[in-house]
């Protein structure tokens, strides 16, 4: 496609930023936060991603597309994201194993998108100011009515997303031959945490994320687990009470990013907004029990607040390297633990996947086999 044929676009920001570039994906007009990743590969893997739901997501590397999709790299059974922001796509890929182009996948999901834009310009801008709403388009809307959208877009503190994103009826996963039963939650799971659990001989049933706790005990599970979503966690309420639920079983309990802050908020400890948030491959993470660094890969903009956590409580177990945010706890008064972080993506490539080992050793015990 050559630059005459391509369609302008604009991406306006809640505090008066306005860049123009060529539109990507579906024609149309989308708004979110904006937020960034770090990551210099993986963006199907991103765009699907359940806890990116509501968000634009703008790539740091500036080269996306080139090696174009497949349907085996879908975290989720649809594109989550609310809209795309890259610096240079590219149209056409070279990789045998792709079933389609980018753009032709975006706009298949109705994706919003914007390419040729500064997109270290608009990081740096991010990360000075904090995240902040935003909105693209390619129709015929003038900048300042664009900014005017951004502004009035519904900001993501105090918005309750995980139940837009869960499935909609309980489903099993299990390999041939399993050893142990798990109950998972499904605020927003992520196709690899599923797997995660069926390589280590798991039947996995995941109920939606308002099942009642009667209903998931029916199926007699061995431990619960739960998991990673979008959205504020603070408005959980139903979610917190069920945690508050499975604690009195005294069977393990394991829980990832939003699930890790519900397990927090259930021993109240206080989750809050981050100024930019943690999205990327590359972050160090430090076990404050063995002193050893992963490399992990993180999506959150909410966490748990240091200075409530109460050491008869519960143990910070985990810590962010680059800034100093909680992200593992082991909690001292029911058996569960939890990491902020994401174990079962391999940037390490597999420095986390222990975490699943744990939690299968946990339920051993508690089973007495």
């Amino acid at each position: 496609m050559s630059i005459q044929e391509r369609k302008r676009a604009t991406i306006a920001l809640s505090d008066g930023t306005v860049e123009t570039g060529f539109a990507i994906g579906y024609h149309g007009t989308s708004g979110g936060e904006l937020c960034f990743n770090t990551s210099m590969y993986g963006y199907q893997e991103i765009f699907t991603d359940p806890s990116y739901y509501g968000q634009l997501m703008m790539m740091t590397y500036p080269h996306i597309g080139n090696y174009g999709v497949s349907s085996r790299d879908d975290e989720a059974r649809q594109v989550m994201v609310a809209g795309v922001v890259v610096r240079a796509f590219s149209w056409d890929y070279s990789n045998t194993m792709a079933d389609s182009d980018l753009n032709t996948y975006l706009r298949r999901n109705k994706i919003v998108g914007i390419t040729g834009v500064d997109t270290r310009k608009l990081v740096r801008h991010i990360r000075e100011k904090g995240v902040m709403n935003a909105v693209i388009s390619c129709e015929e809307f003038t900048a300042g009515e664009l900014v005017e959208k951004a502004r009035n877009w519904v900001p993501m503190e105090g918005l309750e997303l995980a139940s837009r994103v869960t499935r909609s009826e309980a489903q099993t996963v299990s390999p041939e031959k399993h050893r142990y039963r798990v109950a998972a939650f499904d605020y927003g799971i992520k196709q690899n945490i599923i797997n995660s659990f069926t390589h280590r001989e798991v039947a996995l049933r995941v109920f939606p994320a308002k099942t009642p706790f009667e209903e998931v005990m029916d199926w007699n599970p061995d431990g619960f687990f739960f998991s990673n979503g979008p959205g504020d966690p603070n408005p959980m309420d139903y979610a917190v009470e069920v945690v508050n639920k499975a604690k009195e079983t005294g069977k393990p309990m394991f829980g990832i990013c939003l699930g890790h802050q519900l397990m927090a908020l259930s021993a109240g400890i206080n989750v809050g907004k981050m100024y930019v948030g943690h999205r990327g491959a590359n972050h160090p993470v430090r076990n404050e029990k063995t002193g050893l660094v992963e490399i992990t890969t993180q999506n959150h903009g909410f966490s748990v607040l240091p200075e409530t956590v109460n050491p008869d409580v519960a143990e910070i177990s985990h810590v962010n390297l680059n800034d100093g945010t909680v992200e593992g706890l082991q909690f001292r008064n029911f058996n569960g633990f939890s990491v902020q972080y994401h174990p079962e993506a391999s940037p390490g490539p597999h420095d986390s996947s222990y975490l699943f080992d744990e939690f299968i050793e946990r339920i051993k015990q508690y089973r007495g086999n």
